[in-house]
């Protein structure tokens, strides 16, 4: 009786299935945003914005956003 692969054989065979139809693992870090500190610099950016006129805030960050149409991968 054969028995079932093991999860780390299944994985590799997974991962080399991925590769074989021309991908690559990445790896992301992200923010933790269950962490204090996290919190602490969302409140500190929300209060550096919060004193400035929204509509230009709004226009400034639209235009930041144009600039990234042309982007190509």
């Amino acid at each position: 009786m054969e028995t079932a692969p093991s999860a780390s054989r299944r994985m590799r065979q997974y991962r080399d299935k991925l590769r074989a139809a021309g991908l690559r693992p990445v790896q992301i870090w992200v923010p933790d945003t269950r962490s204090a500190s996290f919190a602490a610099e969302v409140r500190r950016q929300s209060l550096a914005v919060g004193g400035r006129d929204e509509a230009g805030l709004l226009d400034g960050l639209e235009r930041s956003l144009a600039e990234t149409e042309d982007w190509t991968a």
